[in-house]
């Protein structure tokens, strides 16, 4: 490697980027419809609790994108001929691991770039990544992927890569906002060479998709009140938890699940970080995620619209989800 680790983490969040949260917050919860990002899930114990989710007997959508790497890895590789994999939101990798199994196997990789938020998991996924593949280079870089894809590496030289956006994680951005990441993630693909591997959830019957968020076990509304814990964690804030109520229904007219959170009674909220006092009528709701489903035509239209031409898309067996490979319209 020219006397550059083989694996090494690039983290450029600093104390500027800390006030993400913070500034989410203050935007979020001064709207006349209140509603966070669902990027702040996702701290140590929301990890926990998703990947329990993806365990779930209705929660569908892991299995089925699971199912298409393990049917369809061969193929991924051959149609991209990736050297390099960039994965934005990797977490564990666990899914994206049977592809690059599958292009170490051919001999193609080169590099891997687990790129996600939460920089224990980055790390944790380089460790294991740099002792399974010895011969590519893994390079993790801490960030969230609307920000800081300029800090990924510059692609090598000659290389194809490939940009994965896997999980149906773009259906979590509405139209106008999914659009510009799409184009920001163009921005790193090199046309005639390089490609992107986009994960998304397909419109099916509304039992089955309002199922996968409302277990009957309880744990995705574990996992949705959860983000009100880190608010009181990390910014010092009193929401009382278990006062709101995780709701969860599919918008027939938007194609998209929405989750929110309830309260259950009036209350008065301190952020004392921020400073912020808000407060809740009993019944008012919260917006913390959306999970836009998609159409053939709705994945080919953003695409287009963000200058990526769709080459080839795979299903599961029950047509549940869709892998779609896409690269820079010439």
């Amino acid at each position: 490697m020219s006397g550059v680790e083989r694996v090494r983490v690039i983290c450029p969040l600093n104390d500027g980027d800390e006030r993400t949260l913070a500034d989410d917050v203050l935007d979020g919860l001064t709207r006349p419809f209140k509603e966070l990002s669902p990027k702040h899930f996702y701290d140590e114990v929301g990890g926990e609790l998703f990947d329990q989710i993806c365990d779930l007997p209705e929660y569908y959508p892991t299995r089925a994108e699971r199912s298409i790497f393990e049917t369809r890895a061969e193929e991924i590789v051959a149609a991209s001929q990736m050297a390099e994999l960039v994965e934005l939101g990797s977490g564990t990798a666990a899914k994206t691991m049977i592809l690059i199994d599958q292009a170490a196997a051919t001999g193609t990789l080169k590099r891997y770039v687990p790129f996600d938020v939460t920089e224990a998991m980055v790390r944790r996924c380089c460790e294991i990544c740099g002792d399974r593949f010895e011969d590519a280079e893994i390079i993790g870089v801490v960030g969230d992927f609307e920000r800081h894809l300029d800090y990924i590496p510059a692609p090598i030289d000659g290389e194809p890569r490939l940009v994965a956006l896997l999980g149906g994680t773009i259906g979590n951005f509405v139209p106008g906002s999914r659009r510009q990441l799409l184009r920001s993630i163009a921005s790193l693909l090199r046309p005639g060479i390089d490609h992107l591997l986009l994960g998304t959830d397909l419109v099916k019957d509304v039992a089955t998709i309002e199922a996968a968020y409302n277990d009957s076990a309880g744990v995705t509304a574990a996992f949705n009140r959860n983000v009100l814990n880190v608010i009181n964690r990390d910014l010092d804030a009193d929401f009382d938890v278990e006062a709101f109520e995780h709701v969860a229904f599919y918008d027939r007219g938007r194609e998209w699940i929405e989750m929110r959170l309830r309260a259950s009674r009036a209350m008065h909220v301190k952020i004392n970080a921020i400073p912020l006092e808000v407060d809740f009528a009993s019944g008012e709701e919260l917006r913390t995620e959306v999970s836009a489903k998609f159409t053939p035509q709705r994945l080919a239209d953003d695409l287009c619209a963000a200058g990526l031409t769709l080459e080839k898309t795979w299903t599961d067996s029950e047509g549940q989800f869709a892998l779609s490979l896409s690269s820079p319209t010439l």
